[in-house]
Protein backbone atom coordinates (compact mmCIF):
# COMPACT_ATOMS: atom_id res chain seq x y z
CA UNK A 1 0.00 0.00 0.00
CA UNK A 2 1.81 3.04 -1.26
CA UNK A 3 -0.11 5.80 0.48
CA UNK A 4 -1.28 5.24 4.04
CA UNK A 5 -3.38 8.40 3.91
CA UNK A 6 -5.61 6.81 1.26
CA UNK A 7 -6.24 3.73 3.38
CA UNK A 8 -9.84 3.51 4.65
CA UNK A 9 -10.38 0.82 7.35
CA UNK A 10 -14.15 0.75 6.84
CA UNK A 11 -13.76 0.17 3.09
CA UNK A 12 -11.24 -2.56 3.79
CA UNK A 13 -13.76 -4.31 6.00
CA UNK A 14 -16.59 -4.00 3.49
CA UNK A 15 -14.57 -5.13 0.47
CA UNK A 16 -13.39 -8.35 2.04
CA UNK A 17 -15.12 -11.42 0.62
CA UNK A 18 -16.20 -12.18 4.20
CA UNK A 19 -17.97 -8.92 4.99
CA UNK A 20 -17.27 -9.09 8.73
CA UNK A 21 -13.73 -10.44 8.70
CA UNK A 22 -10.83 -8.12 9.39
CA UNK A 23 -8.68 -7.35 6.37
CA UNK A 24 -5.07 -8.07 7.28
CA UNK A 25 -4.12 -4.70 5.76
CA UNK A 26 -5.94 -3.01 8.65
CA UNK A 27 -3.87 -4.83 11.24
CA UNK A 28 -0.60 -4.23 9.40
CA UNK A 29 -1.29 -0.52 8.93
CA UNK A 30 -2.18 -0.08 12.58
CA UNK A 31 0.97 -1.89 13.66
CA UNK A 32 3.03 0.33 11.37
CA UNK A 33 1.58 3.39 13.10
CA UNK A 34 2.40 1.86 16.48
CA UNK A 35 5.96 1.06 15.42
CA UNK A 36 6.38 4.65 14.16
CA UNK A 37 4.93 5.96 17.45
CA UNK A 38 2.48 8.03 15.41
CA UNK A 39 -0.41 8.54 17.84
CA UNK A 40 -2.42 10.76 15.51
CA UNK A 41 -2.26 8.18 12.74
CA UNK A 42 -3.21 5.41 15.17
CA UNK A 43 -6.25 7.32 16.44
CA UNK A 44 -7.28 8.17 12.87
CA UNK A 45 -7.11 4.48 11.93
CA UNK A 46 -9.01 3.26 14.99
CA UNK A 47 -11.71 5.93 15.08
CA UNK A 48 -13.87 4.62 12.19
CA UNK A 49 -13.68 1.02 13.39
CA UNK A 50 -16.38 -0.57 15.53
CA UNK A 51 -15.25 -1.36 19.07
CA UNK A 52 -15.78 -5.08 18.40
CA UNK A 53 -13.36 -4.91 15.45
CA UNK A 54 -10.77 -3.10 17.57
CA UNK A 55 -11.16 -5.82 20.19
CA UNK A 56 -10.56 -8.46 17.49
CA UNK A 57 -7.37 -6.67 16.43
CA UNK A 58 -6.11 -6.60 20.02
CA UNK A 59 -6.82 -10.31 20.37
CA UNK A 60 -5.06 -11.23 17.13
CA UNK A 61 -1.76 -9.42 17.66
CA UNK A 62 1.02 -10.51 20.01
CA UNK A 63 1.24 -9.46 23.63
CA UNK A 64 4.15 -7.06 23.01
CA UNK A 65 2.34 -5.46 20.05
CA UNK A 66 -0.80 -5.18 22.15
CA UNK A 67 1.04 -3.46 24.99
CA UNK A 68 2.67 -0.99 22.59
CA UNK A 69 -0.67 -0.18 20.94
CA UNK A 70 -2.46 0.41 24.24
CA UNK A 71 0.43 2.53 25.52
CA UNK A 72 0.39 4.72 22.38
CA UNK A 73 -3.42 4.98 22.37
CA UNK A 74 -3.22 6.19 25.96
CA UNK A 75 -5.94 8.46 27.32
CA UNK A 76 -7.90 8.18 24.05
CA UNK A 77 -8.63 4.49 24.77
CA UNK A 78 -12.31 3.71 24.19
CA UNK A 79 -13.64 1.93 27.28
CA UNK A 80 -16.21 -0.02 25.26
CA UNK A 81 -13.34 -1.93 23.64
CA UNK A 82 -12.47 -3.40 27.04
CA UNK A 83 -15.94 -4.90 27.44
CA UNK A 84 -15.66 -6.59 24.01
CA UNK A 85 -12.38 -8.39 24.72
CA UNK A 86 -12.10 -12.05 25.60
CA UNK A 87 -11.39 -12.52 29.28
CA UNK A 88 -7.69 -13.38 29.12
CA UNK A 89 -6.75 -10.39 26.96
CA UNK A 90 -8.99 -8.07 28.95
CA UNK A 91 -7.41 -9.07 32.27
CA UNK A 92 -3.93 -8.61 30.81
CA UNK A 93 -4.75 -5.09 29.59
CA UNK A 94 -6.47 -4.12 32.84
CA UNK A 95 -3.40 -5.14 34.83
CA UNK A 96 -1.09 -3.03 32.65
CA UNK A 97 -3.24 0.09 32.18
CA UNK A 98 -2.24 3.18 34.20
CA UNK A 99 -4.92 4.02 36.73
CA UNK A 100 -5.80 7.39 35.19
CA UNK A 101 -6.20 5.86 31.72
CA UNK A 102 -8.41 3.07 33.06
CA UNK A 103 -10.54 5.52 35.04
CA UNK A 104 -11.07 7.73 31.99
CA UNK A 105 -11.91 4.73 29.80
CA UNK A 106 -14.48 3.36 32.23
CA UNK A 107 -16.08 6.71 33.07
CA UNK A 108 -18.28 6.80 29.93
CA UNK A 109 -19.52 3.20 30.17
CA UNK A 110 -22.97 2.04 31.23
CA UNK A 111 -23.04 0.67 34.76
CA UNK A 112 -23.35 -2.97 33.64
CA UNK A 113 -20.11 -2.63 31.66
CA UNK A 114 -18.46 -0.81 34.57
CA UNK A 115 -19.39 -3.66 36.91
CA UNK A 116 -18.16 -6.23 34.38
CA UNK A 117 -14.73 -4.61 34.29
CA UNK A 118 -14.38 -3.51 37.91
CA UNK A 119 -15.37 -6.95 39.17
CA UNK A 120 -12.23 -8.47 37.61
CA UNK A 121 -9.78 -6.07 39.23
CA UNK A 122 -7.87 -6.76 42.42
CA UNK A 123 -9.05 -4.80 45.47
CA UNK A 124 -6.46 -1.96 45.46
CA UNK A 125 -6.98 -1.25 41.75
CA UNK A 126 -10.72 -1.59 42.23
CA UNK A 127 -10.70 1.08 44.95
CA UNK A 128 -8.63 3.47 42.82
CA UNK A 129 -11.00 3.06 39.92
CA UNK A 130 -14.12 3.51 42.03
CA UNK A 131 -12.62 6.65 43.54
CA UNK A 132 -12.19 8.11 40.04
CA UNK A 133 -15.88 7.63 39.16
CA UNK A 134 -18.60 10.16 39.73
CA UNK A 135 -20.57 9.72 42.97
CA UNK A 136 -23.69 8.31 41.28
CA UNK A 137 -21.71 5.84 39.19
CA UNK A 138 -19.61 4.78 42.17
CA UNK A 139 -22.71 4.09 44.26
CA UNK A 140 -24.35 2.12 41.44
CA UNK A 141 -21.25 0.01 40.81
CA UNK A 142 -20.73 -0.72 44.51
CA UNK A 143 -24.35 -1.79 44.85
CA UNK A 144 -24.12 -4.11 41.87
CA UNK A 145 -20.88 -5.65 43.16
CA UNK A 146 -22.78 -6.77 46.25
CA UNK A 147 -24.67 -9.29 44.15
CA UNK A 148 -23.25 -12.70 43.35
CA UNK A 149 -21.34 -13.07 40.12
CA UNK A 150 -23.32 -14.49 37.19
CA UNK A 151 -26.64 -13.17 38.52
CA UNK A 152 -29.07 -10.58 37.16
CA UNK A 153 -27.75 -8.06 39.70
CA UNK A 154 -24.34 -8.15 38.04
CA UNK A 155 -25.77 -8.27 34.52
CA UNK A 156 -28.23 -5.38 34.78
CA UNK A 157 -27.56 -1.73 34.13
CA UNK A 158 -28.85 0.96 36.48
CA UNK A 159 -29.58 3.49 33.74
CA UNK A 160 -33.22 3.23 32.72
CA UNK A 161 -36.24 5.42 31.99
CA UNK A 162 -39.29 5.12 34.24
CA UNK A 163 -42.43 7.20 34.57
CA UNK A 164 -45.29 7.49 37.08
CA UNK A 165 -48.63 6.11 35.97
CA UNK A 166 -50.31 9.53 35.77
CA UNK A 167 -47.93 10.86 33.06
CA UNK A 168 -48.91 11.26 29.44
CA UNK A 169 -46.85 11.09 26.24
CA UNK A 170 -46.00 14.79 26.38
CA UNK A 171 -44.68 14.45 29.95
CA UNK A 172 -42.32 11.61 29.11
CA UNK A 173 -41.08 13.28 25.92
CA UNK A 174 -40.34 16.52 27.79
CA UNK A 175 -38.62 14.54 30.53
CA UNK A 176 -36.39 12.69 28.09
CA UNK A 177 -35.50 15.84 26.17
CA UNK A 178 -34.53 17.65 29.38
CA UNK A 179 -32.53 14.75 30.81
CA UNK A 180 -28.76 14.70 30.33
CA UNK A 181 -28.16 11.17 31.63
CA UNK A 182 -30.43 8.96 29.56
CA UNK A 183 -29.15 5.44 28.81
CA UNK A 184 -27.11 5.27 25.62
CA UNK A 185 -29.65 2.86 24.16
CA UNK A 186 -33.01 1.72 25.52
CA UNK A 187 -36.24 0.31 24.14
CA UNK A 188 -38.93 0.62 26.79
CA UNK A 189 -40.20 3.10 29.36
CA UNK A 190 -41.21 1.40 32.60
CA UNK A 191 -44.40 2.61 34.27
CA UNK A 192 -44.09 2.43 38.06
CA UNK A 193 -46.31 3.06 41.08
CA UNK A 194 -45.26 5.39 43.94
CA UNK A 195 -43.34 2.52 45.58
CA UNK A 196 -41.33 1.92 42.38
CA UNK A 197 -43.07 -1.33 41.57
CA UNK A 198 -43.22 -1.85 37.77
CA UNK A 199 -46.77 -1.85 36.43
CA UNK A 200 -46.07 -2.19 32.72
CA UNK A 201 -43.91 -1.15 29.80
CA UNK A 202 -44.36 1.24 26.89
CA UNK A 203 -42.29 0.83 23.73
CA UNK A 204 -40.56 3.96 22.47
CA UNK A 205 -42.15 3.41 19.07
CA UNK A 206 -45.62 3.74 20.62
CA UNK A 207 -44.63 6.93 22.45
CA UNK A 208 -43.32 8.53 19.27
CA UNK A 209 -46.48 7.63 17.33
CA UNK A 210 -49.03 8.80 19.91
CA UNK A 211 -50.41 12.34 20.51
CA UNK A 212 -48.91 14.22 23.46
CA UNK A 213 -52.14 14.06 25.47
CA UNK A 214 -52.30 10.26 25.40
CA UNK A 215 -51.90 8.72 28.84
CA UNK A 216 -49.00 6.28 29.11
CA UNK A 217 -51.26 3.74 30.81
CA UNK A 218 -53.34 3.64 27.60
CA UNK A 219 -50.22 2.56 25.69
CA UNK A 220 -48.86 0.36 28.44
CA UNK A 221 -48.41 -3.37 28.01
CA UNK A 222 -48.97 -5.37 31.17
CA UNK A 223 -47.65 -8.52 29.52
CA UNK A 224 -44.07 -8.28 30.76
CA UNK A 225 -41.78 -10.34 32.96
CA UNK A 226 -39.72 -9.08 35.84
CA UNK A 227 -36.30 -10.54 36.58
CA UNK A 228 -35.39 -11.13 40.26
CA UNK A 229 -32.09 -9.49 41.07
CA UNK A 230 -30.62 -12.78 42.33
CA UNK A 231 -31.68 -14.88 39.33
CA UNK A 232 -28.89 -16.82 37.61
CA UNK A 233 -27.79 -15.12 34.38
CA UNK A 234 -28.24 -18.37 32.47
CA UNK A 235 -31.94 -18.34 33.42
CA UNK A 236 -32.16 -14.67 32.43
CA UNK A 237 -30.77 -15.42 28.97
CA UNK A 238 -33.17 -18.34 28.59
CA UNK A 239 -36.14 -16.07 29.42
CA UNK A 240 -35.08 -13.52 26.81
CA UNK A 241 -34.72 -16.20 24.15
CA UNK A 242 -37.87 -18.08 25.10
CA UNK A 243 -40.19 -15.08 25.39
CA UNK A 244 -38.61 -12.89 22.68
CA UNK A 245 -37.92 -10.04 25.08
CA UNK A 246 -35.99 -6.93 24.11
CA UNK A 247 -35.56 -5.59 27.63
CA UNK A 248 -36.77 -6.62 31.06
CA UNK A 249 -37.02 -4.82 34.42
CA UNK A 250 -34.96 -6.18 37.31
CA UNK A 251 -36.59 -6.06 40.75
CA UNK A 252 -35.26 -6.49 44.28
CA UNK A 253 -36.71 -8.69 47.01
CA UNK A 254 -39.51 -6.19 47.62
CA UNK A 255 -40.46 -6.02 43.94
CA UNK A 256 -39.00 -2.53 43.40
CA UNK A 257 -37.46 -1.59 40.08
CA UNK A 258 -33.66 -1.44 40.45
CA UNK A 259 -32.33 -1.94 36.93
CA UNK A 260 -32.87 -3.24 33.44
CA UNK A 261 -31.36 -5.99 31.30
CA UNK A 262 -31.30 -5.51 27.54
CA UNK A 263 -31.19 -8.09 24.80
CA UNK A 264 -27.54 -7.48 23.87
CA UNK A 265 -26.40 -8.52 27.34
CA UNK A 266 -28.74 -11.52 27.40
CA UNK A 267 -27.53 -12.74 24.01
CA UNK A 268 -23.93 -12.40 25.14
CA UNK A 269 -24.71 -14.70 28.06
CA UNK A 270 -26.32 -17.20 25.68
CA UNK A 271 -23.21 -17.16 23.52
CA UNK A 272 -20.96 -17.59 26.56
CA UNK A 273 -23.02 -20.52 27.84
CA UNK A 274 -22.98 -22.24 24.44
CA UNK A 275 -19.23 -21.73 24.18
CA UNK A 276 -18.74 -23.08 27.69
CA UNK A 277 -20.74 -26.23 26.88
CA UNK A 278 -18.74 -26.79 23.72
CA UNK A 279 -15.44 -26.45 25.59
CA UNK A 280 -16.56 -28.74 28.40
CA UNK A 281 -17.64 -31.39 25.91
CA UNK A 282 -14.17 -31.24 24.38
CA UNK A 283 -12.51 -31.24 27.80
CA UNK A 284 -10.52 -28.05 27.26
CA UNK A 285 -11.84 -25.87 30.07
CA UNK A 286 -11.85 -22.08 29.89
CA UNK A 287 -9.28 -21.87 27.10
CA UNK A 288 -8.79 -18.90 24.77
CA UNK A 289 -6.70 -18.37 21.64
CA UNK A 290 -4.67 -15.69 23.42
CA UNK A 291 -3.50 -18.11 26.16
CA UNK A 292 0.17 -18.98 26.35
CA UNK A 293 1.56 -22.46 25.67
CA UNK A 294 1.87 -23.13 29.41
CA UNK A 295 -1.68 -21.95 30.16
CA UNK A 296 -3.14 -24.02 27.32
CA UNK A 297 -1.22 -27.14 28.31
CA UNK A 298 -2.26 -26.75 31.95
CA UNK A 299 -5.95 -26.42 31.02
CA UNK A 300 -5.91 -29.47 28.75
CA UNK A 301 -3.83 -31.72 31.00
CA UNK A 302 -6.51 -32.82 33.52
CA UNK A 303 -8.92 -34.19 30.94
CA UNK A 304 -6.11 -35.83 28.99
CA UNK A 305 -5.19 -37.58 32.25
CA UNK A 306 -8.80 -38.71 32.67
CA UNK A 307 -8.83 -39.95 29.08
CA UNK A 308 -5.64 -41.89 29.77
CA UNK A 309 -7.32 -43.57 32.73
CA UNK A 310 -10.38 -44.52 30.67
CA UNK A 311 -8.16 -45.78 27.84
CA UNK A 312 -6.35 -48.01 30.32
CA UNK A 313 -9.75 -49.32 31.44
CA UNK A 314 -10.63 -50.19 27.84
CA UNK A 315 -7.22 -51.83 27.42
CA UNK A 316 -7.86 -53.97 30.51
CA UNK A 317 -11.04 -55.24 28.86
CA UNK A 318 -9.02 -56.14 25.75
CA UNK A 319 -6.48 -57.87 27.98
CA UNK A 320 -9.17 -60.21 29.27
CA UNK A 321 -9.43 -61.63 25.76
CA UNK A 322 -5.72 -61.82 24.97
CA UNK A 323 -5.85 -65.53 24.13
CA UNK A 324 -8.85 -65.00 21.86
CA UNK A 325 -7.06 -62.23 19.91
CA UNK A 326 -3.89 -64.33 19.55
CA UNK A 327 -5.94 -67.19 18.14
CA UNK A 328 -7.69 -65.00 15.56
CA UNK A 329 -5.61 -61.94 14.63
CA UNK A 330 -8.47 -60.55 12.49
CA UNK A 331 -10.17 -59.52 15.73
CA UNK A 332 -7.41 -56.97 16.41
CA UNK A 333 -7.92 -55.52 12.93
CA UNK A 334 -11.68 -55.13 13.34
CA UNK A 335 -11.86 -53.95 16.97
CA UNK A 336 -11.40 -50.23 16.16
CA UNK A 337 -14.42 -50.34 13.83
CA UNK A 338 -16.77 -51.38 16.62
CA UNK A 339 -15.38 -48.83 19.08
CA UNK A 340 -15.33 -46.00 16.55
CA UNK A 341 -18.92 -46.53 15.39
CA UNK A 342 -20.16 -46.59 18.98
CA UNK A 343 -18.11 -43.56 19.97
CA UNK A 344 -19.35 -41.45 17.07
CA UNK A 345 -22.98 -42.47 17.62
CA UNK A 346 -22.70 -41.65 21.32
CA UNK A 347 -21.18 -38.24 20.58
CA UNK A 348 -24.02 -37.40 18.19
CA UNK A 349 -26.64 -38.19 20.81
CA UNK A 350 -24.65 -36.47 23.55
CA UNK A 351 -24.35 -33.22 21.60
CA UNK A 352 -28.10 -33.08 20.99
CA UNK A 353 -28.87 -33.94 24.63
CA UNK A 354 -26.54 -31.36 26.17
CA UNK A 355 -27.88 -28.58 23.96
CA UNK A 356 -31.49 -29.61 24.64
CA UNK A 357 -30.85 -29.54 28.38
CA UNK A 358 -29.24 -26.10 28.11
CA UNK A 359 -32.25 -24.70 26.23
CA UNK A 360 -34.78 -26.45 28.56
CA UNK A 361 -36.19 -28.42 25.64
CA UNK A 362 -35.32 -31.72 27.33
CA UNK A 363 -37.30 -31.92 30.58
CA UNK A 364 -38.65 -34.57 32.94
CA UNK A 365 -41.94 -34.55 31.02
CA UNK A 366 -40.40 -35.67 27.72
CA UNK A 367 -37.20 -37.37 28.94
CA UNK A 368 -38.46 -40.95 28.58
CA UNK A 369 -39.76 -40.28 25.07
CA UNK A 370 -36.38 -38.86 24.02
CA UNK A 371 -34.51 -41.75 25.66
CA UNK A 372 -36.72 -44.21 23.77
CA UNK A 373 -36.19 -42.29 20.52
CA UNK A 374 -32.40 -42.31 20.88
CA UNK A 375 -32.40 -46.01 21.73
CA UNK A 376 -34.42 -46.77 18.60
CA UNK A 377 -32.20 -44.53 16.48
CA UNK A 378 -29.12 -46.33 17.80
CA UNK A 379 -30.73 -49.70 17.19
CA UNK A 380 -31.87 -48.76 13.67
CA UNK A 381 -28.51 -47.36 12.61
CA UNK A 382 -26.81 -50.31 14.27
CA UNK A 383 -28.80 -52.80 12.19
CA UNK A 384 -28.04 -50.98 8.95
CA UNK A 385 -24.32 -50.65 9.58
CA UNK A 386 -24.15 -54.16 11.02
CA UNK A 387 -25.09 -55.56 7.62
CA UNK A 388 -22.46 -53.43 5.88
CA UNK A 389 -19.68 -54.20 8.38
CA UNK A 390 -20.63 -57.89 8.56
CA UNK A 391 -20.47 -58.36 4.79
CA UNK A 392 -17.17 -56.45 4.50
CA UNK A 393 -15.61 -58.53 7.30
CA UNK A 394 -16.83 -61.78 5.75
CA UNK A 395 -15.39 -60.93 2.33
CA UNK A 396 -12.18 -59.53 3.84
CA UNK A 397 -11.26 -62.55 5.98
CA UNK A 398 -13.41 -65.22 4.28
CA UNK A 399 -14.98 -66.20 7.63
CA UNK A 400 -18.79 -65.94 7.60
CA UNK A 401 -19.18 -66.28 11.37
CA UNK A 402 -16.71 -63.40 11.88
CA UNK A 403 -19.10 -61.19 9.91
CA UNK A 404 -21.98 -62.33 12.13
CA UNK A 405 -20.00 -61.59 15.31
CA UNK A 406 -18.96 -58.08 14.34
CA UNK A 407 -22.49 -57.34 13.08
CA UNK A 408 -24.00 -58.37 16.43
CA UNK A 409 -21.38 -56.39 18.38
CA UNK A 410 -22.09 -53.31 16.26
CA UNK A 411 -25.83 -53.50 16.98
CA UNK A 412 -25.21 -53.87 20.72
CA UNK A 413 -22.69 -51.01 20.86
CA UNK A 414 -24.78 -48.60 18.77
CA UNK A 415 -27.78 -49.25 21.00
CA UNK A 416 -25.70 -48.69 24.14
CA UNK A 417 -24.15 -45.56 22.59
CA UNK A 418 -27.59 -44.03 22.03
CA UNK A 419 -28.63 -44.79 25.61
CA UNK A 420 -25.34 -43.56 27.11
CA UNK A 421 -25.40 -40.36 25.05
CA UNK A 422 -28.79 -39.37 26.48
CA UNK A 423 -28.75 -40.91 29.98
CA UNK A 424 -25.32 -39.66 31.10
CA UNK A 425 -26.02 -35.92 30.66
CA UNK A 426 -29.51 -36.33 32.16
CA UNK A 427 -27.98 -38.08 35.18
CA UNK A 428 -25.33 -35.39 35.59
CA UNK A 429 -28.00 -32.70 35.59
CA UNK A 430 -30.05 -34.61 38.17
CA UNK A 431 -27.13 -34.57 40.61
CA UNK A 432 -26.55 -30.85 40.03
CA UNK A 433 -23.52 -31.08 37.71
CA UNK A 434 -23.14 -29.36 34.35
CA UNK A 435 -24.44 -31.87 31.76
CA UNK A 436 -21.51 -31.05 29.47
CA UNK A 437 -18.93 -31.74 32.18
CA UNK A 438 -17.06 -34.99 31.44
CA UNK A 439 -20.02 -36.38 29.47
CA UNK A 440 -17.84 -36.99 26.42
CA UNK A 441 -15.30 -38.94 28.45
CA UNK A 442 -17.97 -41.06 30.12
CA UNK A 443 -19.75 -41.84 26.87
CA UNK A 444 -16.52 -42.78 25.10
CA UNK A 445 -15.55 -45.04 27.99
CA UNK A 446 -18.91 -46.80 27.93
CA UNK A 447 -18.86 -47.38 24.17
CA UNK A 448 -15.24 -48.57 24.19
CA UNK A 449 -15.74 -51.01 27.06
CA UNK A 450 -19.09 -52.34 25.81
CA UNK A 451 -17.88 -52.52 22.21
CA UNK A 452 -14.70 -54.45 23.01
CA UNK A 453 -16.45 -56.71 25.50
CA UNK A 454 -19.32 -57.50 23.13
CA UNK A 455 -17.08 -58.11 20.11
CA UNK A 456 -14.36 -60.12 21.80
CA UNK A 457 -16.78 -61.96 24.08
CA UNK A 458 -18.99 -63.05 21.19
CA UNK A 459 -15.91 -64.00 19.17
CA UNK A 460 -14.71 -66.22 22.01
CA UNK A 461 -18.07 -67.95 22.23
CA UNK A 462 -18.78 -68.37 18.52
CA UNK A 463 -15.43 -68.64 16.75
CA UNK A 464 -13.29 -70.64 19.19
Amino acid sequence: MSDEQDFDPVDALAEDEDAYALDQDIVETILQAVEAQDQNQLIALLEPLHVADIADILEQISRSERAALIDLWGIELDGEVLSELEEGVRDEILRDLPDHVLAEAVRELETDDMVYLVGDLDEPQQEKLLHALEDADRAAVKMSLQFDEYTAGRLMQRELVSAPEHWNVGDIIDFMRASDDLPESFYDVFIVDPRQHPLGTVRLSKIMAAPRATKLTDLMSEDFRTIPVDQEQEDVAYAFNQYHMVSAPVVDGDGRLVGVITIDDAMEVLEDEAEEDMKLLAGIGDEELSDSVLQTARLRFPWLAVNLATAILASLVIGLFEDTIQTLVALAVLMPIVASMGGNAGTQTLTVAVRALATRDLTSSNAMRIVRREALVGLGNGLVFAVVIGVVSWLWFDVALLGVVIAAATVVNMLVAGLAGILIPISLEKVGADPALASGTFVTTVTDVVGFFAFLGLAGLVLL
